[in-house]
């Protein structure tokens, strides 16, 4: 090889400067016609794909031009993961995805953990697993002190500090920090919910979302309060029920400064002082502050007598007395 690159290197240069003249123009002309036969193809491949029938999924809406493209996005939603590794039992739902994890196996340059096992291709990436069990994290955070495994990771975190959000929406212009909180974002205008309830074909946009809906099935609490013991699917229902016991009221009205535990009531609250009515009666149409009020009402249209709460019978006991 390195013989012939020397020969090269000492062609003449007016010989060399001929044979480019000679074949200038016959390349020159040979490309414009492959590239005008690439056109046409492409127009005419264009008009197929056109007036060809889209296949939809019934999930998510999401289209495509192939069935088989449908099939291999339909395993988001069932999760199915047809291709196994026979070596580490590890599956995947795309056959190029299994065929790269192969290498891992297959390749004489792998690159083992001995503490669980786990392969990589690169010896870089085996160092950066390394640190999980040893628990290295050389990439310190200036704001917060913060660590991290990987250089990206820190990156990535030191946007919270300094405001910077490179993934923008071209769909309402709106800018994220990080590109999977986008990727998220962007089903709300596509209308993709590719994770589905096994137990009730409920779908959800987020995984986590699909996780914290599988408790209902399940049962699971995991959400404990430490005073009383009552137990919630949902972190933010632990924190709204602890402000039970420690009395605190984070929400104020501006008008006439009553708190609340939760922002709802305080938003039902501020009907008082708007005077919003959003609660209509289909028969008369009369308007209600309150649900309840409504409910009450109904009962007029319905024959049915009111009747007065326990509570209140008391109340005009006392009032009586």
């Amino acid at each position: 090889l390195i013989a012939l690159k020397e020969e090269g290197q000492e062609l003449d240069e007016t010989e060399e400067k001929d044979q480019y003249e000679k074949h200038h123009d016959f390349v020159t002309e040979k490309y414009n016609r492959s590239q005008t036969k690439k056109k046409a193809s492409s127009q005419k491949r264009a008009q197929k794909t056109g007036s060809r029938s889209r296949f939809t999924c019934k999930q998510c809406g999401k289209s495509f031009s192939r069935h088989g493209h449908l099939k291999i996005h339909m395993r988001i939603h069932t999760g199915e993961k047809p291709f196994t590794c026979q070596q580490c039992g590890k599956s995947f739902d795309q056959k190029r995805a299994f065929t790269v994890h192969m290498r891992i196996h297959t390749s004489d340059s792998a690159f083992t953990c001995q503490q669980c096992g786990k392969c990589y291709s690169r010896k870089e990436n085996l160092r950066y697993h390394m640190r999980v069990h040893t628990g290295e994290k050389p990439f310190i955070c200036k704001h917060c002190g913060k660590s991290f495994t990987r250089r990206g990771s820190l990156e990535s975190h030191a946007r919270i500090h300094t405001g910077v959000k490179p993934y923008t929406c071209s769909q309402c212009g709106r800018s994220f920090t990080h590109r999977p909180t986008l990727n998220a974002h962007m089903r709300m205008h596509t209308g993709e919910k590719p994770y589905t309830c096994s137990q009730c074909g409920r779908s959800f946009d987020q995984l986590g979302n699909l996780n914290v809906h599988m408790r209902i099935h399940t049962g699971e609490n995991p959400f404990s309060c430490q005073q009383c013991e009552k137990s919630f699917s949902r972190k933010g229902n632990l924190e709204v029920h602890m402000r039970i016991h420690t009395g605190e009221s984070p929400y104020t009205c501006q008008q006439c400064g009553i708190c609340f535990t939760q922002k709802g009531n305080l938003n039902i609250h501020m009907r008082l002082h708007t005077g919003e009515k959003p609660f209509t009666c289909q028969h008369c149409k009369k308007t209600f502050t309150y649900q309840r009020d409504l409910k009450r009402h109904l009962q007029i249209h319905s024959g049915k007598k009111l009747q007065c709460r326990p509570v209140w019978q008391e109340v005009y006991k006392i009032e009586q007395f």
